[in-house]
């Protein structure tokens, strides 16, 4: 395992039943030098994931966090509530071809494991390849736009209700 380049930092969250697996996942990053702003839960008590996964979707949807990772049971709830947000991109990944495809045509900038289907090596092969993989663009980028483009729509509906 070797250091990332000019490695970005890291927003992390998740709820209880992925605990165990955050602190895997938080130790591997820090590891290769990753800087990590770890969000919570701090440990296995029930909590409601989508309190932790507001926390990880709003810093990457105001640029303050380039990219983050959520853990929930089965990373499904994690996932839907991160794509609520603007200019988020949360892709859930529990098999690296997943991971690598959600970064190379999608740019996805929130990975979602579920703690409960991903075991610890795994998601650190997950969370490596999702972190370098680029973002391929060119005909990619075309269908990002589009996104960009319904999310200004949807707002510009909004306001007008």
């Amino acid at each position: 395992m070797s250091a990332v380049s000019n490695p970005l930092p890291v927003v992390l969250g998740c709820d209880h039943a992925a605990f165990a697996l955050k602190q895997k996942v938080k130790a591997h990053l820090i590891e290769r030098g990753i800087e990590v702003q770890d969000v919570g839960t701090t440990g296995e008590t029930s909590v409601d994931y989508p309190d932790f996964g507001v926390k990880v979707a709003f810093r990457v949807s105001s640029g303050e966090f380039e990219r983050g990772i959520l853990m929930c049971g089965t990373g499904l709830g994690m996932s839907m509530v991160a794509n609520k947000f603007p200019h988020v991109r949360a892709a859930l990944c529990n098999d690296l071809f997943s991971a690598i495809m959600s970064r190379r045509h999608n740019n996805a900038n929130i990975l979602v494991m579920g703690g409960r289907v991903v075991g610890e090596a795994l998601a650190a092969e997950i969370v490596d390849a999702w972190l370098e993989t680029a973002f391929e663009g060119g005909r990619h980028q075309t269908r990002l736009d589009k996104f960009d483009s319904y999310e200004e729509m949807k707002k510009r509906y909004e306001q007008s209700r």
